[in-house]
């Protein structure tokens, strides 16, 4: 029986082909900033002009010549008479030499002024006749400063962020929130990512209902769509989902729909009942059914199927068992979905000692849901398959190794940290 490590290098082996192909910059695609967050850039980015781009004010205050000010001290202030003003969104406005041009924060910096006195230095420490509708200070307004001013103080020259043909963002990098507000400032509308795996979610069985439904008698609602699809996008892919009957013509119909996804993942139907129906439809064509060595999650399916056009897509298939699935997903799936997405891959990793003693199969790698306590010992339950709620509840997942049937109270165990 394989183990869940032989089982990862499998799957890590079967999306091989997927990784190289998102990476390869020739299948980028080019959507809006808008819809860009979260994606991978293909290649460099690089700024087309300067950033800013043109001198401005870092302050409220008077844009003046710094050889004006020069004399001016404590002692001795220096009366200017006051110029134009300038406001963020005005032209760039000509400077006059000896005066004192009134130049709001953003706002473009006079031609001939080299430097920037805050409004709190100057007398009066307010601007005097602008604003409520007056552009200008009335003629023969003056403002006093006492002390002098070095040239280029509180101003941001033009490119002092980015200048044509920087790299504003190198390939490779994930778009956040920042990345995207410097593509924006350079005025890049647009940028190649790489494209995102598209992910074909099957849930099978003639019991599912959707949430909401009334259940006749033998029926349940469907669990894992909703929580796989969640579990999926949150790793980067975009997911379609279906559910399907009991018939292994449905899961092939099914999946002859949608020709073009990079990825199946069924959920159920993969064990060694008679009425296994993704096992029935896929096995022999590629794809490969067994059990490995994990509780949860032992029966398990992968390979390749034909499709529409001549190509195959890689299928992965999981235990219906809404708390198999998950485990599977989060064992096997998730660290190479979100590294393809340019997200951590790992949980955090860490040990923590047992809370109780506990027991477990020693030929099984058993994955045991778990409560971090606040004096640190983690609390472990039950370890059944279909106890959904009980994994709802958890903070952490604990994995006790193949070779252990039983540890005592204070035992160390490896545990993933899932309440991010």
């Amino acid at each position: 029986m394989r183990t869940p490590a032989d089982h990862a290098l499998e799957i890590a082996e079967l999306l091989r082909p997927l990784r190289t192909r998102l990476a390869d910059p020739r299948n980028a695609v080019r959507p809006p900033l808008s819809e860009a967050r979260g994606r991978l850039l293909a290649s460099d980015v690089t700024s087309p002009g300067f950033v800013p781009p043109f001198a401005n004010s870092q302050m409220d205050g008077y844009a003046v010549r710094s050889d004006d000010v020069r004399a001016a001290s404590a002692s001795t202030p220096l009366t200017l008479p006051v110029g134009a003003t300038s406001a963020a969104g005005d032209p760039i406005r000509r400077h006059v030499a000896g005066t004192a041009s009134p130049v709001m924060t953003g706002a473009p910096i006079p031609h001939g002024a080299d430097s920037v006195i805050q409004i709190e230095l100057a007398d009066p420490p307010r601007f005097t006749g602008i604003g409520a509708g007056s552009r200008d200070a009335a003629p023969g307004t003056t403002v006093s400063f006492s002390a002098p001013v070095a040239a280029g103080a509180f101003v941001r020259p033009a490119g002092a962020d980015l200048v044509p043909g920087a790299v504003i963002l190198p390939a490779g990098t994930r778009l956040g929130p920042v990345g995207l507000g410097s593509l924006a400032a350079a005025g890049v509308a647009e940028v190649l990512v790489r494209p995102r795996p598209r992910v074909l979610l099957l849930s099978t069985g003639d019991e599912l209902r959707a949430p909401g439904e009334p259940l006749a008698p033998g029926q349940i609602h469907d669990a894992n769509t909703t929580s796989l699809t969640a579990a999926l996008q949150e790793s980067g892919a975009v997911v379609s989902h279906a559910s399907v009957s009991d018939a292994a013509s449905a899961v092939l119909d099914e999946i002859a729909k949608h020709p073009d996804v990079d990825l199946v993942l069924t959920a159920g139907g993969v064990s060694a009942g008679a009425f296994e129906v993704v096992r029935d439809a896929l096995e022999g064509a590629g794809v490969t059914f067994g059990s490995i060595a994990m509780q949860p999650g032992g029966p398990q399916g992968f390979g390749t199927l034909a499709v529409v056009g001549g190509g195959r897509v890689p299928v992965v298939a999981f235990p219906g068992n809404p708390v198999s699935a998950l485990l599977s997903f989060e064992v096997f799936l998730r660290p190479l979905l979100r590294e393809l997405s340019g997200l951590a891959p790992m949980r955090e990793i860490t040990h923590a000692p047992l809370a109780h003693a506990i027991t477990s199969p020693r030929t099984k790698h058993q994955v045991r849901r778990g409560i971090l306590r606040e004096n640190g010992t983690v609390e472990v339950g039950a370890p059944g398959s279909h106890l959904l709620h009980d994994y709802a509840r958890s903070t952490v997942l604990a994995h006790i190794p193949i070779g252990v049937d039983a540890l005592p109270e204070g035992a160390e165990v490896e545990i993933w940290r899932i309440d991010d």
